[in-house]
């Protein structure tokens, strides 16, 4: 058996979308890097130039014109830096005749030798591929340096069948993945068992690059991998940071096969060949030991992703600061200490807006947490503008509860158009499934930090982050007295969230199987809940979608998260009731 030795580098890269010009010197820097570690083929993740997803832009004729021309363009960028003898495979919007297509280009000595376009669109959860682009149905194979190699681009390997498959009967030595997968809880786990499935599958290593960074509401994770033909994983980059990954293969060559290649393949397929380097490649002095990142714990990943996406959010759309309100609780208190993760304290600006109902050691518990996470601090009572709407009004009652919402709200949006910062909102998943928040008050801002993490999930990362402080010898950001206090918003005397709203525990657990898994009446009786709760709670969930679409987007982590994944019409009379 001939054997031949490639060394393959995954660039984990955060791109941008739009930015096409700086998107492709990110290609270039990391196809430097990939040389400079003696790197034979570079791989960088799904629509790369681009950024992704560009939803609708890819309906725009001036931006995919834009993309194919830097696409043209890098080959001989690529060449003219003394980088032509690399095999460069990179993701890019494509349109010809038939319209756009979600292509990758493989690039080597100066020219594009050929092209694949995805083959399987993905219309479900955050996915419009259907929209946007035309699948297609070609499959090239590249010579290189004696292996054969093959290309798929994310859903490719989540179908069944499909060019994996194909590629399986016509048979390659190495298959490459580009995805912008986004990042959901535990969705490391599935993306390990189901790039080795393929492997199998397809009967020869997969290396998988994906994407990592925040882009709107979803966040990449990077996790690229490289396991081999039995699915045995072989380096793992880690998540949420950028990583060049360099791995050494041995590969069977595919000139063992000679005339016995198939070349047609199922389901329609048109398979291409092209030969760029048919000789084996040399052993050469191996690498260091291959990367293989430890897998993060659910809160660390957790914490990382709301991290992640809230900084690329605020630097990538210009902004250098934000602003939030400080009310001593723990849903203010983890948004305050992942902005200044994600930021640094300089860039957080913390606004504690005291009403006459607010506690004295709540008003403690926000200047508590300034002094630990080392924010910038003020203090803007609202009293006296409560006051004026109060008397003029005649206000009472539910009334009065929210136009102190709505006096904080409006004191962050002045001092955002004053000082240029980008409001944050502070609510959890649990409060704006159930309604518990205010339009024009706590709902303002630009962007939600946890909006997709439920209440009893804030709790557990507040918990987490101080340990992790406390393990570093640093001081722990959040107040423990506002993770140990029930919670409650303050807009009347001796107010809790209770007085409303079943214990969160509770009340997380019915919206786990409302919410996230669509359970009706029938089942979620069946699964122990009282009767009367569930009525309460699916009301109150019904009844404030109209809210929902009017608050800011934030991180997703989960696979049911509102905006994006959930989408209920607004005027709606269906109602799960018992039968």
């Amino acid at each position: 058996m001939v054997m031949t030795h490639l060394r393959i580098a995954l660039a984990q890269v955060n791109a941008c979308v739009g930015d096409i010009a700086g998107n492709s010197r990110i290609v270039l820097d990391q196809c430097a890097r990939a040389a400079a570690a003696g790197a034979d083929v570079v791989v960088l993740p799904e629509m790369v130039l681009t950024g992704y997803p560009v939803e609708d832009l890819a309906l725009r004729e001036s931006f995919t014109v834009a993309s194919r021309r830097a696409l043209d363009a890098l080959p001989a960028k690529l060449a003219g830096a003394g980088l032509g003898e690399l095999l460069v495979i990179v993701g890019y919007l494509d349109a010809d005749e038939v319209g756009p297509r979600n292509a990758a280009a493989i690039i080597h000595r100066g020219q594009v030798v050929d092209r694949y376009f995805k083959h399987h669109l993905p219309n479900y959860g955050v996915f419009d591929e259907f929209r946007y682009f035309h699948a297609g149905d070609d499959l090239p194979v590249v010579r290189y340096r004696g292996a054969d190699l093959g290309v798929v681009i994310c859903e490719d390997i989540w179908q069944d069948g499909g060019p994996v498959a194909a590629y399986g009967q016509i048979g390659v030595d190495l298959l490459v993945c580009l995805n912008g997968s986004p990042y959901e809880r535990a969705k490391d786990d599935v993306r390990g068992e189901l790039v080795a499935s393929r492997a199998r599958e397809a009967g020869a290593p997969m290396a998988y690059v994906n994407l990592v960074g925040g882009q709107d509401e979803l966040v990449f994770d990077g996790d690229s991998m490289v396991v081999d033909a039995a699915g045995t994983l072989l380096a793992r980059a880690p998540q949420f940071v950028e990583h060049l990954l360099v791995v050494d293969l041995d590969l069977s060559g595919g000139a063992d096969r000679g005339d016995d290649r198939v070349d047609t393949a199922p389901a329609g397929f048109e398979v291409h060949r092209s030969t760029l380097d048919a000789a084996p490649a040399t052993d050469r002095a191996p690498i260091a030991g291959p990367t293989l990142a430890e897998p993060l714990s659910d809160e660390a990943e957790v914490w990382s992703a709301l991290v992640t996406g809230l900084g690329d959010y605020v630097r990538k759309n210009g902004f250098r600061s934000v602003v939030l309100g400080l009310s001593g609780g723990i849903d203010s208190a983890v948004v305050a200490a992942l902005a200044v993760d994600a930021l640094g304290p300089d860039a957080v600006h913390g606004i504690s807006m005291p009403s006459k109902y607010s506690s004295e050691h709540s008003k403690d518990d926000a200047a508590d947490l300034a002094r630990r996470t080392g924010l910038h601090y003020q203090v803007q009572p609202i009293a006296d503008m409560v006051e004026v709407f109060v008397s003029q009004l005649g206000l009472t009652g539910l009334a009065e509860e929210n136009v102190q919402a709505r006096a904080r709200g409006v004191t962050l949006m002045a001092l955002s158009n004053l000082e240029g910062h980008l409001v944050l909102a502070t609510g959890n998943k649990t409060e704006l499934a159930v309604g518990y928040s205010t339009i024009y008050g706590d709902a303002v801002g630009g962007f939600a930090p946890i909006k997709d993490v439920p209440k009893s999930l804030v709790w557990k990362l507040a918990r987490w982050r101080n340990e992790q402080a406390q393990e570093r010898g640093q001081t722990p950001p959040i107040p423990p007295d506002s993770i140990a206090k029930p919670p409650s918003a303050e807009l009347r005397p001796g107010q809790l969230d209770t007085d409303s709203l079943p214990d969160y525990a509770l009340l997380d657990d019915v919206l786990d199987d409302y919410v996230e898994s669509d359970r009706g009446f029938d089942d979620m009786v069946a699964a122990g809940f009282d009767a009367g709760l569930i009525e309460n709670v699916v009301r109150m969930v019904d009844r404030a979608e109209y809210k929902r679409r009017q608050y800011p987007p934030g991180t997703k982590i989960s696979l049911k998260a509102f905006g994006r994944d959930r989408r209920l019409p607004i005027t709606n009379s269906w109602r799960e009731k018992r039968p």
